[in-house]
């Protein structure tokens, strides 16, 4: 098992940090979904194709390399389907569909993924997804289904007929809900559903994000800490802020260790996937959301006001926190898995 970053995915890392830091600094999130940029991050980079077989045009890479990418992203509250894409890219990688597959991995194709079962009936699906990530913005929707007494992973064109979006209202600012109904939408069966592991890889990839979230929150407002001076002092300076510090740095290595790992896990020993899935999100989507409210606290007042960004790192933790299912589930499930 190997905790620490390899040189390539350090390399990655910091390629993906310049280009978000050049093409999609904070500012810019408030603006919302840019296809140009996300062109770019899939045209430039690949990302999209990180984990995408690379007999279907994509790099073949693990969890491991997506989780890099993802604490990136998070870190720049990246607005856009990029998660979405990487959930749905995850629940292919047993699939053996060329065709969506390789739309993802040139980035022609933003996908999202609904883990509610669908009833398919001569070609088609009908059904009500109350939230859908990223459901007005892409392109495809992968869904599991049942055809006859086979489970299945069908596709369905959000663009085409039989289906209706309408973009949701929600804590997140920087990303995208919709609710999406559809009504004998034509759907185009891709193989055979995963027959477990999906569900544990996206908890270590939305984990990754988070991880992502904490990082940066925890850089700003140490950074913060040097320059702000209250009754004479750095603010840095008075133990009460040291402590908090301290506190949210130990919550982020041991959500970075427990991140690590569970990619690990993904990629080399899935008989220690379910355990270690179930921990990422019981723990950092706690700590994350912690960190991000300790970042916003320690700002003062500046940091309630709608002008400051302290409120966006809250609300994407917050909303992040219980996109999977609460912590509490996956306390519940890894009691259950550890027989506690």
């Amino acid at each position: 098992m190997k905790l620490v970053l390899s040189q390539e995915q350090q390399e990655l890392r910091a390629a993906v940090r310049d280009f978000l830091r050049a093409a999609a600094p904070l500012p810019k999130v408030r603006d919302g979904y840019d296809p140009q940029v996300y062109a770019r991050l899939n045209g430039e980079l690949g990302l999209s194709g990180l984990i995408v077989p690379e007999e279907y045009g994509g790099a073949g890479a693990g969890l491991s390399e997506l989780a890099v990418a993802l604490e990136e992203t998070g870190a720049a509250l990246l607005p856009g389907p990029f998660l979405a894409t990487a959930f749905a890219a995850l629940a292919l990688t047993r699939v053996p569909d060329k065709e969506l597959q390789s739309g993802i991995a040139e980035g022609r194709v933003a996908a999202t993924l609904s883990t509610t079962e669908l009833p398919f009936d001569g070609g088609a699906v009908s059904g009500t997804l109350a939230r859908v990530l990223s459901g007005s913005e892409a392109d495809v929707l992968v869904a599991p289904a049942r055809d006859g007494d086979a489970p299945v992973l069908v596709a369905v064109e959000l663009a085409g007929p039989g289906v209706s979006r309408t973009p949701l209202e929600t804590l997140d600012l920087t990303r995208d809900q919709a609710k999406i109904v559809l009504d004998g939408a034509p759907a185009r069966v891709l193989g055979p559903a995963p027959e477990s592991g999906v569900f544990e890889r996206l908890c270590v990839a939305l984990a990754a994000e988070q991880l992502g979230v904490m990082r940066a929150a925890l850089d700003a407002i140490v950074a913060y800490a040097k320059i702000r001076v209250a009754f004479g002092r750095y603010i840095g300076s008075y133990q009460g802020v040291k402590h908090k510090l301290a506190d949210m740095h130990c919550k982020l290595e041991q959500a970075e260790s427990i991140v690590r790992y569970a990619a690990w896990a993904a990629d080399e020993s899935p008989e220690e996937l379910p355990e270690a899935a179930a921990l990422a999100q019981a723990y950092v989507g706690r700590a994350c959301f912690e960190v991000a409210r300790d970042h916003l606290l320690l700002h003062g007042g500046i940091g309630y006001t709608w002008e400051h960004d302290a409120h966006l790192f809250y609300k994407r933790a917050k909303a992040d926190e219980v996109l999977l299912g609460p912590p509490r589930i996956h306390r519940a499930r890894l009691g259950q898995l550890l027989e506690l």
